[in-house]
């Protein structure tokens, strides 16, 4: 019975008459959040072997989330109990969040795309403007996962071709996913607080800009590129016949079942109760392990290595997130941020060094003030979509900013592809995508 009831809790029950109205924390509750940021950006990159283990990383996260929680359980009788509620909205969140992650990167694992494509600066653009829209149905990871390695074995007879990784980062493991609350994770998140699921397609102008303008860049850069490759006698007598297969489709009828669950929840839609979603997406994932032959997911290189880690992390993430948020309530409109410019920047350069999805919600609260998240989209709909622009564009500047990045550039690594270390990737993108950005708070912001 008590596993039932936690389980219960976790995916969104609340405790009956109490207010989970903002809490007066003390300022030294934020320190587990930002230490265990700080960790995570520097760790992989200080202590590689260390951080390698999932073992060590689940103590990293226990050491900075365990303290906050038995803070919080202690002071509930205190507060009528409006410390453990928020503590549970948070849990309820992560639940969420995670649930919808792993159904994702499950079903998309089950997805094989085998190609045979000549390797030209067409083909490969064709395949960046495809994954900025497939982020939108199935993630930046998911994409992400589905198409780097049909991209990358196009190119392999290439030798001027290490740019394409980085691209791919850009525009599939980030950029492309602003328009649901399916395609990059603090998206998902505003949708969990109340923002509607269809409020973010109101940014195709930003998105269509941002993304049109890097792959304009792209089709230029590999151009040059693929001149140089011309004289080579093994790229002009091995072009294959165009040819294109998919295997494990049976997943796209899993991808649709997690749409469904999570339009279902939508308040548009009527608001189905937790935790039925959930266990829709669940269903959906367990099921495309069931059915998806295991060859397909051995040509994926399919492991639960990545997500893993993201569920250790974020359960930390989401612990000690819950001070932040409830001082943000509180003292957020003393920073003086007004304008969408502001929280574009400085969402956007917080999104390049820390994880993006709680940098989103941490901004949105301290706009929303004592209000939900949700308000925004029609209070101060200006600066909602400076906060999702900032959180999902500048994910891209650093291999850390979101999730697939460091993976994708791991997958390149292994298949040969020589990519930039963490701050020439950075010189990359300060380049490339920062004039971008520029010009997209002219045009937006």
């Amino acid at each position: 019975m008590g596993l039932v009831t936690g389980l219960t809790a976790s995916l969104g029950a609340s405790l009956p008459g109490i207010d989970p109205g903002p809490l007066e924390l003390p300022a030294w509750t934020v320190v587990p959040f930002a230490l265990l940021l700080v960790s995570i950006a520097v760790l992989p990159l200080v202590a590689e072997h260390f951080w390698h283990r999932d073992r060590n990383k689940a103590v990293v996260a226990l050491v900075f989330a365990a303290p906050v929680a038995a803070y919080l359980v202690y002071l509930s009788p205190k507060t009528q109990g409006r410390s453990l509620a928020a503590l549970e909205h948070g849990l309820a969140e992560y639940a969420s969040f995670i649930v919808l992650l792993g159904a994702l990167y499950i079903v998309a694992g089950g997805i094989a795309v085998r190609v045979q494509l000549p390797p030209t600066p067409g083909t490969n653009t064709l395949f960046l403007a495809f994954g900025s829209v497939l982020a939108n149905v199935i993630g930046t990871t998911g994409a992400s996962m589905v198409l780097i390695r049909p991209v990358l074995r196009v190119n392999r007879q290439r030798t001027h071709a290490n740019h394409v990784p980085i691209f791919f980062i850009f525009s599939v493991s980030n950029l492309g996913g602003l328009l649901t609350p399916l395609g990059d994770p603090p998206l998902f998140l505003g949708f969990l607080n109340g923002v509607d699921f269809f409020w973010t397609l109101s940014l195709w102008r930003p998105w269509l800009m941002v993304n049109g303008l890097v792959l304009a860049m792209f089709f230029a850069w590999d151009s040059l590129a693929y001149r140089r490759e011309i004289g080579l006698a093994v790229i002009a007598k091995s072009r294959p016949k165009r040819r294109l297969r998919l295997n494990g489709r049976i997943n796209f009828l899993f991808l649709a079942g997690i749409v469904i669950a999570v339009l279902a929840q939508s308040e548009r839609l009527g608001g189905l109760p937790k935790p039925w979603g959930e266990v829709i997406m669940l269903a959906m994932a367990s099921a495309s392990l069931l059915f998806t032959r295991r060859r397909v997911r051995q040509v994926n290189g399919f492991t639960f290595g990545p997500i893993r880690e993201v569920a250790i992390l974020f359960a930390g993430i989401f612990v000690t997130m819950v001070p932040a948020i409830e001082l943000l309530k509180v003292h957020g409109s003393r920073f003086g941020l007004t304008q969408p410019w502001q929280f574009f920047w400085l969402t956007g350069l917080l999104s390049s060094f820390l994880d993006n999805a709680p940098t989103y919600l941490t901004f949105a609260t301290m706009a929303a003030g004592p209000n939900s998240v949700g308000w925004l989209a029609t209070a101060r709909p200006e600066v909602l979509a400076a906060i999702s622009c900032g959180a999902v564009f500048m994910g891209a500047n650093t291999y850390i900013g979101n999730g697939p990045n460091f993976m994708v550039k791991a997958i390149a690594d292994e298949a040969g592809y020589r990519t930039p270390a963490f701050f020439g990737y950075m010189a990359y993108s300060t380049v490339l995508l920062l004039p971008v950005f520029l010009l997209a708070t002219l045009l937006f912001f």
